[in-house]
């Protein structure tokens, strides 16, 4: 007598377990990375001067894709960035000021700004820009 299953040999692969490794993994990574890239391990001195300033530390000025400029974290109109420059620049008349420009936008924005900047009386106007990524030899 010969009994027969209806159950038979079944190829399927249970990815559940894979599945929590891999999230396991990536989430060891994401804290890992991380500190490893910028965990270099160094004890600094204090420093017992006063800090710096706010009269010398570099303002950013952003120009976005968009069009919006960013005088620090503050949005302001393209027509306002020449009077807010003349009024940082009589509060601050020594500061550098870093211009930054997205990409995308028209060089003729990035001018403008810069040429505000330099009207307003500053003379430490400088553009900021990403260095390309090192390559590797073969």
């Amino acid at each position: 007598m010969q009994m027969r299953s209806g159950l038979g040999l079944q190829s399927n692969i249970n990815v559940t377990p894979f599945v929590d490794i891999c999230l396991v993994l990536l989430i060891i990574f994401m804290i890992i990375v991380p500190a490893m890239v910028t965990a270099v391990p160094v004890t600094l001195p204090v420093a017992k001067g006063d800090p710096v300033p706010e009269a010398l530390q570099q303002l950013a000025i952003t120009v976005k894709d968009d069009g919006t400029v960013y005088v620090g974290t503050h949005v302001i109109r393209r027509e306002q960035v020449a009077s807010q420059m003349r009024e940082l620049h009589a509060r601050f008349p020594q500061r550098p000021i870093a211009v930054r420009g997205d990409r995308r936008v028209v060089y003729g924005d990035v001018i403008d700004v810069l040429d505000s900047c330099r009207a307003a009386g500053y003379t430490d106007v400088r553009l900021i820009s990403e260095r390309p990524e090192p390559r590797l030899a073969n």
